[in-house]
């Protein structure tokens, strides 16, 4: 039996499993010491240890992985997406070791891979390309190009991809500090700071075509997919097909995608991206030379299971079928979980996954890593998992999409799944209209992170009721007395946004009447009490809620939002550092890349003081008032953890 390793983790490591395993193969995992009980792991039938915990100690290492495939006896390599994927080192290096790279080859890596040269190349093809600057690169020549080139400009990594080293300048006073932070973005993520200068088309849709090619020159295309919704320039929806795409343009797109594939001598699935303009004008952005996060979005429109055909054609098989016969049925759009704050600039987050249920529906497809107790670490990208919908139509793909997030149970770190159902109601996403210029003018205000007095009430009932004994709950008396009148009649919750009180009085066996902060009565009553699920009435409105108590906080989930609320009853009052503290601590474990705080120099709120990276993202650390700073304790190059103080600012 052939022995196929898979040279990456998470979600997409199980993904390639699953189908390498039903084409005959024997699947082989690595992992590093963080992944040690990860799902992917488990999911293939055996795993090497590689070691390390950071992308740079274990994914990113060459030498490991090939004695990893050594060790496995493996005969392919299936590289996922991110890491190694569009490495051409690595893509010769398994040659050299007469393994399968499934992919293309080496030398189509290198070309596509620099944005710089592979514009140069479809251009040269006859694709049109946005105009910018592909030169020379000291500082001095890339601010006068870029003030040629006019304002609002990009900046991109020449070698990057996944919005990483890209910057978005719309202001001249903003160009040479954008300009560093690309470079330095750059050179930690892909190992170069060559950058490239393109007119930000404003208002525009981001286009892809899947392409896919055999080993002898057959190259089709199977449709498009609209990435337009994206932060940070990383996409967070995806649909197929496009709601601006009718078949005419999209022969035409099509037609520039098989074009360029064709001349760079392409093999395997592949994507081809461009910007399409409100006058229907289509520009190539860029070619990614792998499997695409995203894919699942063309399998469920196609039928077709493009990992299977990876394999396929790296073995030297033909394609399967030809252009002509390329369906396309239905809608699909996804969305990309992750474990991150939407209210706080899209901050990843790092934590345990404490409760995990799968939603169970029609036409729903659900791709991740995770499952109960799988800690997200700080060394990886924060991504969780995709949850994809079909139908047939677009409205109710949406529709499905919207009830499986509902559905979709998830207790743990801060997730993106409010936010998506905030974007899935927005009218203007709703009826296709959105650009890549969406989050833009997207409000989703405080208020979408503060609970309402009603969850207050729920929590408080929910606190009380499962510390009551079994006969407290069926005798009928005022059971908020626990036999020796220990309970508290009045509760002290706190919430990230703030503290209520909660006083109970019982109304009856199970009922309750809830008055918060004494003016706002809710009517409560439990009609059954699991481990993790209860069943209650809100006001004679019946509802399920999924809840946890863990370390004296009570984790509520209830329609994809989910709150954690502290019982401090019994807690003395306390201060609480809240903003303008003048204490800058790190907001997640990392790398210090940049320190400007200087000791004794004046700051105003708002200014950057620091800049450090995590999960594969660069984040500014800004004054929280004016002041003088008083202590700097971290320096460039310098490993923090979450939660550790690093600049004091005192007052003036």
């Amino acid at each position: 039996m052939e022995t196929l390793l898979i040279a990456n983790r998470g979600e997409i490591a199980v993904r390639i499993a699953r189908t390498a395993r039903a084409e005959g193969y024997r699947t082989a995992a690595i992992y590093s010491d963080a992944d040690r009980d990860a799902l992917h792991v488990r999911a293939c039938d055996t795993a090497i240890a590689i070691g390390g915990n950071t992308a740079a100690d274990s994914y990113l290492r060459i030498d490991k992985i090939l004695a990893a495939a050594s060790r496995a006896g493996a005969t392919a390599i299936h590289p996922g997406y991110g890491f190694l994927a569009e490495n051409a080192d690595f893509a010769r290096a398994c040659a050299d070791k007469n393994l399968r790279f499934v992919g293309p080859s080496a030398d189509t890596i290198e070309l596509m891979g620099n944005k710089r040269r592979a514009k140069d190349f479809v251009e040269a093809a006859g694709v049109p390309c946005i105009p910018g600057y592909r030169g020379g690169q000291d500082d001095d020549t890339l601010v006068a190009r870029a003030r040629e080139i006019g304002l609002p400009l990009m900046i991109k990594a020449a070698a990057g991809g996944g919005g990483r080293g890209m910057r978005l300048v719309k202001d001249d006073s903003e160009l040479a500090a954008q300009l560093r932070s690309a470079r330095s973005e750059a050179r930690s993520a892909f190992g170069s700071d060559e950058l490239i200068l393109e007119k930000a088309l404003l208002g525009a849709r981001h286009i892809e075509i899947q392409v896919f090619a055999d080993s002898r020159g057959n190259t089709i295309h199977l449709g498009e997919r609209d990435c337009s919704i994206q932060r940070r320039h990383q996409k967070i929806l995806e649909e197929s097909p496009s709601p601006a795409v009718d078949p005419p343009l999209r022969e035409r797109m099509g037609a520039a995608a098989v074009a360029a594939a064709r001349a760079c001598r392409y093999l395997g699935a592949g994507t081809v991206e461009f910007l399409l303009d409100r006058n229907g004008d289509f520009y190539f952005l860029e070619m990614n030379t792998r499997l695409q996060v995203e894919h699942p979005v063309t399998e469920m429109v196609t039928g077709f299971d493009l990992v299977a055909w990876q394999l396929a054609v790296a073995r030297g098989e033909l394609l399967p079928v030809t252009q002509d016969r390329v369906p396309q049925r239905g809608h699909a759009i996804e969305a990309r979980l992750y474990a991150e704050d939407p209210l706080n600039g899209f901050l990843p987050q790092s934590g345990r996954i404490l409760y995990w249920r799968e939603p169970a529906a029609t036409g729903i497809r659900l791709d991740h890593g995770i499952r109960e107790h799988t800690k997200i670490s700080p060394y990886y990208d924060p991504m969780l998992g995709k949850l994809i919908a079909c139908g047939d139509s677009r409205g109710q793909a949406l529709r499905r999409l919207r009830a499986a997030l509902t559905q979709l149970q998830l207790i743990g770190p801060k997730n993106n799944i409010p936010f998506l159902l905030a974007v899935l109601d927005d009218a203007g996403f709703a009826a296709g209209e959105s650009d890549t210029g969406f989050l833009d003018t997207f409000h989703y205000g405080e208020q979408a992170d503060n609970p309402e007095p009603e969850i207050f009430a729920i929590a408080a009932v929910l606190n009380h009721h499962r510390r009551l004994s079994p006969r407290d709950r069926h005798s009928g008396r005022a059971n908020w007395c626990s036999g020796d009148n220990s309970l508290p009649l009045a509760y002290r919750l706190q919430a990230e946004s703030g503290q209520r009180t909660c006083a109970l009085r019982c109304s009856g066996t199970d009922r309750y009447r809830v008055l918060v902060d004494e003016r706002e009565a809710f009517e409560v009553r439990v009609h059954s009490m699991e481990e993790t699920t209860a069943s209650l009435s809100v006001d004679e409105v019946r509802q399920q809620c999924t809840w946890l108590h863990r370390d004296n906080r009570l984790h509520l989930l209830r329609a994809g939002r989910q709150w954690q609320l502290a019982d401090i009853t019994c807690s003395p009052a306390s201060a609480t550092q809240g903003p303008g503290s003048g204490r800058i601590t790190a907001p997640m474990d990392g790398c210090i890349v940049e320190m400007m705080a200087e000791l004794q120099h004046p700051v105003r709120r708002g200014d950057t003081l620091a800049v450090m990276e995590a999960m594969k993202m660069e984040h500014p650390l800004k004054a929280d008032r004016d002041g003088t700073v008083t202590a700097v304790s971290a320096a460039p190059g310098e490993q923090v953890r979450g939660g550790q103080l690093l600049i004091e600012i005192a007052e003036k």
